[in-house]
């Protein structure tokens, strides 16, 4: 049997395109950006080549293509040197960039997004992820520079709403306006030509057209509302979903925990006693751990929290967040579903206690949230705790400074698939981002959620923003700022 070609049909098609402006509207996910480092390669080895300028949406990106390339390299046994980190002067900072440079004399070198770095550039300019560029018409006009002296230009991206400069970029190519060459690549698109046959060579097992329909329902029931813009290239009307996968991406680091508690209806029933004693045990065996292990190795951090809350339906979430400098770092995320109000109230006081240098907690004050809001309040003090009453108010408000923080990469985000997708439920309705009322999903679990891990960390984000007065508080112990590097607790 011989092997399978490297690249999928839509790879192939898409690398041999050398049109001067080749345009691409994409599913996420496809290894797109990872075939075009297999050109990049390529044309930067060659003798009659050219230099490959690379804009990713982040520093992430960035490092993924330059690594990429450099596995190509490898692959086709061509003569290159190593991966080279830079600074490039980029006028009121410098940014640190990434490259390889081929015998040819050729470079495949990684740029920032802002326009101006492209002057006096020449070769191929490659813009990943172009729709979710702050500056895109800026970039574009300065890339098609190069079109002067014989250099081309890519554009590959999902979609980001209909309004966006992509996507308008798209409907002018179908409209004739622009005589670009334009490519499109669905979800589907991708597994007729072999995406799935192709993951299940990587991952060692057997491939089955049953196996394939199963996988495609499970990964667009994972995008929801979101699969037609992410999977099958239809922009979202208007603004869209709030928190783009990009995004949401860059910031998400693997490892830190979720944890998840559930109880059947009969559990409130149980005498008291039991339900103290199953929780407390429930606690010291996963929440304590990990907390004991913060304070070993944490610099010298402050803690904060939110908490949205739910009784049955939806979740409660607690989401603590631990500040070092402008960095906001998760580490850990407690989830309860069907929790007794009184379990509840014992699972965040012994939280709270046992964290380092607790400041500051924000808690969803509506309805039955009311009664665990006013009951820390009482415990730690109103300096420093704060019942939030959510409203489009306080959204209009708050999500937008918290997605700014999130662009700035202040906070990192648990790589957990369910947190990401309640992100992904905030939507912009009359100008307002928050979780419309009717959008509903079952997380991985089969539970019941209202993106309530993006509510939750919007509380905590909005708890760091408070000025918390110390005030004297009944506690379980001594809660001391311990020394040691924060970054070797996520693996930095």
């Amino acid at each position: 049997m011989s092997a399978p070609v490297v690249l999928l049909g839509y790879q192939q098609r898409w690398i041999s395109d050398t049109s001067p402006v080749r345009v691409i509207e994409k599913s996420r996910r496809i290894g797109l950006s990872w075939g075009e480092a297999a050109e990049a390669s390529l044309l930067a080895a060659a003798e009659s080549g050219m230099d490959v300028w690379y804009i990713g949406y982040n520093k992430d990106m960035a490092q993924e293509f330059i690594r990429d390339s450099a596995f190509w390299a490898r692959h086709y046994n061509l003569a290159a040197g190593e991966i080279e980190e830079t600074v490039l002067a980029d006028e009121d900072k410098d940014i640190l960039t990434f490259r390889i440079t081929f015998a040819s004399g050729y470079r495949v070198s990684a740029l920032s997004s802002r326009p101006s770095n492209l002057r006096g550039k020449q070769g191929l300019i490659i813009i990943d992820e172009a729709g979710f560029h702050e500056k895109l018409d800026e970039l574009i006009k300065a890339a098609m520079a190069m079109l002067i002296w014989g250099g081309r230009v890519c554009l590959i991206s999902t979609h980001n709403g209909e309004d966006n400069p992509f996507n308008e970029l798209i409907k002018a190519i179908r409209e004739g306006k622009l005589k670009y060459s334009l490519h499109r690549v669905t979800f589907d698109d991708a597994l007729a030509d072999g995406l799935y046959k192709r993951i299940c060579l990587k991952m060692g097992i057997a491939w089955t057209k049953e196996k394939e329909r199963a996988w495609r329902q499970e990964i667009v029931e994972f995008y929801g509302d979101g699969a037609d813009e992410e999977l099958f290239c239809v922009p979202s009307k208007g603004s869209g979903l709030y928190f783009s996968n990009v995004l949401l991406e860059s910031v998400m680091q693997p490892g830190i925990p979720v944890f998840k508690l559930a109880f059947k209806d009969e559990f409130t029933t149980r005498p008291e006693e039991e339900r103290t004693a199953t929780c407390k045990i429930w606690w010291e065996e996963n929440i304590k751990p990990v907390i004991d292990f913060l304070k070993v190795v944490s610099g010298p951090v402050k803690s904060y929290y939110g908490f949205d809350f739910a009784r049955s339906g939806d979740l409660s979430v607690f989401v603590p967040l631990v500040v070092n400098g402008l960095m906001r770092m998760t580490p850990f995320i407690i989830e309860m579903k069907n929790v007794p109000f009184t379990q509840q109230r014992e699972l965040l006081f012994y939280t709270v206690d046992a964290m380092p240098c607790f400041m500051h907690g924000a808690h969803d004050a509506r309805g039955n949230g009311q009664y665990l809001a006013e009951v820390a309040m009482q415990k730690y003090g109103a300096g420093r705790i704060t019942q939030v009453m959510l409203s489009e108010q306080w959204y209009s408000e708050y999500f937008p400074k918290y997605k700014t923080a999130l662009e700035d990469r202040q906070i990192i985000l648990s790589d957990d698939p369910d947190i990401k997708a309640d992100h992904r439920m905030v939507k912009t309705e009359k100008g307002v981002p928050k979780v419309p009322a009717t959008a509903k999903r079952k997380g991985i679990g089969g539970e019941q959620r209202h993106g309530d891990g993006a509510i939750g960390y919007c509380l905590a984000w909005f708890a760091t923003l408070q000025n918390s007065v110390v005030i004297e508080y009944d506690s379980a112990g001594p809660r001391e700022c311990s020394a040691g590097n924060l970054a070797d607790y996520y693996g930095g």
